[in-house]
């Protein structure tokens, strides 16, 4: 049994917090990965007819982009296309790219550390008194996941995800479409949707006794404790709410489709065919207002994936220190994953909503912790955004030694969204150069 300390003459340990509360344990971040199930294409925000609400998505390949094949040569909309833009030419005039953003002090315990912040900026991550902070996908759920079945996807090729709670505990990614498929559309029979109710009860019933038990410990703790139980307790109160929205949508019918449910591949050689079918479950979810938030892990391998002149170990092409034999390599592995993104714009722009496409109502931003995955460099990361009713078309480059910070751009999301916010993380600037609303 883990066990929590507090300055009291002896240690208590979870069993004993929870004395009474009909569980042996509750385990935070096993609570906090429980998602509920999908709903119908309600816009149930108040969304007046002849509107749509927005939709926010965020990829991230966390091997890195061999930055000299995305970024032009010269800023502006009349930019020459690169290896991996002419792969996106299609979109061009609904993606915007940009150099020169970073999160700063990002050197953490190891050179893949940066995964861990790319959507907080919490700093120094993984070292030594290092806690993670909410992610800009959680706090956009937190102000509207109300409104739909799911306040958010984590989706992953890994099982990790880019997604963190409140109390900076991360949240697992699901790496199974047809999971993803069956919570969208696939109803629970009569009996499956009573026994999910008297679930949600049950698990109601456990707080309230958690919430009884912590205000009478509160008492006897000095204000170091106060502060983690309080820690402890918000993350109770969040759940409450999950349990409460999960409850309203548990006994409505879900929206129903033509789309065969997919088969998941299994095999993780196959990497860009695994992103194909993610991307296609993430359409459905945007498509039928099931959730308007996702995150989305893209992995790569310590193999070599099942792709068309690759011969190399992914991991190591990455690490390439300026082989020109392992670049020419990587370059079909990256541009394959600009590929498969280029194909996901391509059917959020096939899906017309209220006189527009589905892309025009989500803003998308695809890229990388990594600036230079050979050197674990966590500068100059490569940026896309796509769609969501900003001005496309140009290419942006900030200072590519003076980094802007990337959570400024979080704040614009944030507030294309609906969030009122002018602060984020590491931000210094309710906007950015180079991503402007429409």
């Amino acid at each position: 049994m883990k066990r929590i300390f507090f300055s009291t003459r002896k240690p208590l340990s979870r069993r004993h917090f929870l004395k009474g509360a009909g569980a042996a344990v509750v385990s935070l971040p096993l609570l906090d990965a429980m998602i509920p199930c999908f709903g119908q294409k309600t816009f149930a925000d108040g969304t007046k007819s002849g509107e749509s609400p927005h939709r926010f998505v965020a990829a991230c390949a966390t091997l890195g982009f061999h930055t000299p094949f995305l970024f032009p040569e010269s800023e502006g909309s009349d930019y020459k296309l690169t290896p991996y833009l002419e792969t996106l030419k299609d979109h061009r005039n609904q993606i915007s790219v940009l150099s020169g953003l970073s999160h700063p002090d990002q050197q953490g315990n190891n050179g893949h550390a940066s995964e861990l912040t790319w959507l907080t900026s919490a700093q120094r991550p993984g070292l030594a008194g290092f806690k993670n902070s909410i992610s800009i996908d959680q706090l956009i759920a937190e102000k509207i996941g109300i409104h739909t079945r799911y306040p958010y996807l984590a989706l992953s090729t890994s099982g990790r995800s880019m997604s963190w709670n409140s109390n900076g505990v991360e949240i697992p990614g699901e790496t199974r479409p047809s999971y993803v498929f069956k919570g969208l559309f696939t109803d629970g029979t009569e009996k499956e949707v009573a026994a999910e109710l008297r679930g949600l009860q049950r698990g109601r019933s456990i707080l309230d006794t958690v919430n009884s038990e912590a205000k009478k410990l509160n008492r006897q703790l000095g204000k170091r404790d106060q502060e983690k139980l309080d820690e402890y307790l918000t993350a109770v109160r969040e759940l409450e709410f999950r349990f409460q929205q999960s409850a309203g949508w548990a006994t409505k019918l879900k929206p129903k489709t033509n789309v065969a449910q997919p088969t998941d591949i299994n095999d993780r050689l196959e990497a860009i065919a695994r992103q194909d079918l993610m991307y296609e479950m993430i359409v459905l979810a945007l498509q039928s207002d099931s959730t308007r938030t996702i995150t989305f892990q893209i992995s790569g391998l310590n193999a070599v994936p099942k792709i068309p002149g690759v011969k190399s170990d992914w991991h190591g092409l990455s690490h390439h220190g300026k082989d020109p034999a392992k670049i020419d390599e990587l370059k079909l592995i990256e541009q394959a994953e600009f590929g498969s993104f280029s194909r996901f714009l391509t059917k959020l722009r096939e899906v017309k909503e209220n006189g527009r496409s589905l892309l025009d109502h989500t803003s998308i931003m695809f890229g990388s912790n990594l600036g230079n995955a050979s050197s674990h460099n966590w500068r100059n990361l490569p940026i896309v955004v796509a769609g969501g009713g900003f001005k496309h078309g140009s290419y942006t480059a900030h200072d590519s030694d003076n980094n802007t910070p990337m959570a400024n751009m979080f704040v614009t999301f944030a507030q294309q969204m609906g969030l009122e916010i002018d602060t984020f993380g590491s931000s210094t600037s309710a906007g950015l150069r180079g991503l402007d609303m429409v």
